[in-house]
């Protein structure tokens, strides 16, 4: 078991309500309908799949912080952990289609003993790779080279940073984890991520530290941009704006603070039917750490399969019949649909 981060917010896990309760919740929320009838009130259902573009694998819940807003319930005593023989049940899979990135995401992905086999391998089959990094992760004992590991692969590094300021960082990710967040941002500024012409990708990513939608993408992103370059001298290429996801840990603090119904009626007054061309589901498939494959992460989460006939495991994959899926949805979808939309790529169209 790891150790936690030294202040993180939380001093060990604390276990959530299970995935099908978590699902009922959500489905029994009479303030918004189900997502598919607004779908269908504005022309979009059924919601299908366009082409998979990104193969993203999930590969465990293990994680050295305990974030507030985490939609994966992740944590150092996290024993959910993909194996060798999934990792390369994955690379086969990808090695018969052509779909051009891999999205390993996790808990912190970097603390799977497979990881850096997995970023090999898929570079081998010269995909692009992206590693979804909570920076603190990089400073860890034993992690001393995982920046130039990453470097040396090309790896795109998508880095969890809520806010540039200390409180609102801490706020969400617990004491001292802003500091350490600079820290690595600046190693990895040193090896040439964020630097024109370098061909190594620094994307950072806002969560909103509350019950509230986050701000216009290139607004934030240009404040982002302008007070960390002066105060730390820290460069990055973009950032990614992505709404809190009523799910998890955000979930049960939506319900414990008396938001829930409020946040879910932000989300459907700031339905966008703009946004849903973009959702992340139409162009990733997400792989759980089981293998079991999902629309996306967040139904992973919730135990939501794909479904509709679909393959269901990642040994079964077959690429022509899962590019035309049809999605399985819940009220949660309206978290990717309010105002600009939101992904793990961020916002997927101008606010409505």
């Amino acid at each position: 078991m790891l150790p936690l981060e030294k202040g993180t917010l939380l001093t060990r896990h604390s276990p959530l309500a299970p995935a099908s309760e978590q699902l009922r919740i959500i489905n029994n929320t009479s303030v918004v309908p189900p997502f598919d009838d607004l779908l269908r009130q504005n022309g979009l259902s059924p919601l299908r799949a366009s082409e998979i573009e990104i193969f993203q694998i999930n590969v465990g819940k293990r994680c050295n912080q305990v974030c507030g807003h985490c939609h994966v319930d992740a944590g150092p005593d996290r024993l959910e952990i993909m194996t060798r023989e999934t990792a390369t049940l994955c690379i086969r899979a990808l090695e018969r289609t052509s779909i051009p990135k891999v999205d390993i995401t996790g808990g912190a992905p970097e603390l799977n003993p497979n990881f850096r086999w997995l970023v090999g391998e898929a570079r081998d089959l010269g995909r692009h790779v992206m590693d979804r990094c909570n920076l603190t992760v990089l400073l860890l004992k034993g992690q001393e080279d995982l920046a130039e590991f990453l470097a040396l692969h090309q790896v795109e590094v998508i880095c969890s940073l809520p806010y540039f300021q200390e409180r609102e960082t801490d706020r969400q990710r617990g004491s001292g984890v802003f500091q350490r967040s600079i820290q690595a941002l600046q190693m990895l500024n040193a090896l040439g991520y964020g630097m024109p012409d370098s061909g190594l990708v620094l994307n950072l990513v806002h969560n909103p530290v509350g019950a509230f939608l986050p701000p216009p993408q290139a607004a934030l992103e240009a404040d982002f941009r302008r007070v960390l370059e002066f105060k730390f001298g820290i460069r990055f290429n973009h950032l990614f704006c992505i709404t809190n996801m009523p799910i998890s840990r955000f979930l049960e603090f939506l319900l414990r603070s008396g938001n829930y119904e409020r946040y879910m009626e932000r989300l459907l007054q700031s339905f966008n039917p703009l946004a849903v061309e973009g959702l992340m589901c139409r162009n990733t498939i997400s792989i759980g750490w089981d293998g079991r494959l999902y629309d996306c992460d967040f139904n992973q989460m919730l135990d939501l399969e794909v479904g509709f006939s679909a393959p269901r495991h990642v040994s079964e994959f077959n690429v022509s019949v899962l590019d035309r899926r049809r999605v399985v949805t819940a009220r949660h979808c309206f978290g990717c649909t309010a105002g600009a939309g939101s992904s793990c790529g961020g916002a997927t169209a101008g606010a409505a």
